[in-house]
């Protein structure tokens, strides 16, 4: 395909991997993870917040302090990166942004990846994480769970899991375009390939083969949330870029969630390219996105 010239920051760094990628075809995993932590150059440093490695029940990653944050609610940050790239390292900025604009503080998690290890784990790591805060009596009503890309489908997985188990859910859960179809399917695969700078069906279909492999089918509902009863589910929040090519998953999902009687928020990003709240602090509409999540944020605890 023909791609158009990136207008921002966040298509330019899309445009450079798509650039790389196809040049080099055979690139080794390491490498790519290494080449996807770059993600964080697209966010502005945030003014106001700290910055501190912890682990949590096991699981490393990086707190995200605002000052003056609220002491007791808690924000877990699930990274995007199709289940293998991405990291505390990729997504720092952006929970900081999250961080200041919600005032709350935000534990990134850099849970186990995919081809080394396959799903469940991910999930599992997320839920070990709620499960340690839960033992340190924080309250689950005060707390709220964020994803973006692949991170989105696992908070929305993960919250289906407590969901199952009838163990305490979080308050809500913010989903940035989140990648939740495993068949790779989806009419914006096609519709929105020639305006998107970064997915490709291909890239997709390896991803899918690195997380969930032989390990389930891809209409198993903790991996693929779209085939998943929601009823019950808490307060959603999901955003997308409407020339993205996974625009498609979010559209599914709200209709999902409507059907289900979920309290759910569908912000569009017209023109915009996928999670386009990395360009946070570099772009007005970015700037709004991070706003909206936090009035909704701050309206949903309020209740």
């Amino acid at each position: 395909m023909t791609q158009p010239v990136p207008q921002d920051l966040l298509g330019e760094i899309y445009a450079q991997w798509a650039v790389e990628m196809q040049a080099h075809p055979d690139m080794s995993l390491q490498l790519l993870r290494i080449m996807f932590d770059d993600w964080q150059r697209a966010t502005a440093e945030p003014a106001g917040v700290t910055y501190r490695h912890a682990d949590v029940a096991g699981v490393p990653g990086v707190w995200a302090e605002p000052l003056g944050a609220d002491g007791d609610e808690v924000v877990l940050l699930l990274h995007g990166g199709g289940f293998a790239l991405g990291s505390s390292a990729s997504h720092r900025k952006l929970g900081g942004h999250l961080a200041r604009a919600c005032a709350a503080p935000v534990f990134v998690a850099d849970f186990r990846l995919a081809p080394e290890h396959p799903y469940p784990a991910a999930i599992e790591d997320a839920l070990a994480v709620l499960a340690a805060w839960r033992a340190e009596g924080r309250d689950p009503a005060r707390t709220t769970l964020v994803g973006d890309s692949a991170g989105g489908n696992l908070a929305i997985a993960t919250t289906l899991r407590l969901l199952a188990s009838e163990d305490p859910l979080p308050r809500q859960v913010i989903t940035m375009s989140p990648w939740l179809n495993m068949e790779n399917t989806g009419a914006t695969l096609d519709s929105n390939d020639a305006t998107d700078f970064l997915i490709t069906r291909e890239g997709l279909q390896a991803n899918i083969d690195r997380y969930i492999g032989g390990a389930c089918d891809p209409t198993e509902p903790f991996a693929n949330p779209l085939y998943a009863d929601l009823t019950g589910f808490p307060r959603l929040y999901i955003c997308a870029g409407s020339v993205e090519s996974l625009f498609d998953d979010s559209v599914r999902l709200h209709e999902l969630a409507q059907k289900h009687d979920v309290d759910v928020t569908f912000s569009v990003g017209q023109g915009q390219q996928h999670v386009y709240p990395f360009l946070a602090g570099r772009t007005e509409r970015a700037d709004q996105e991070i706003a909206a999540i936090a009035d909704w944020y701050r309206a949903g605890l309020s209740r």
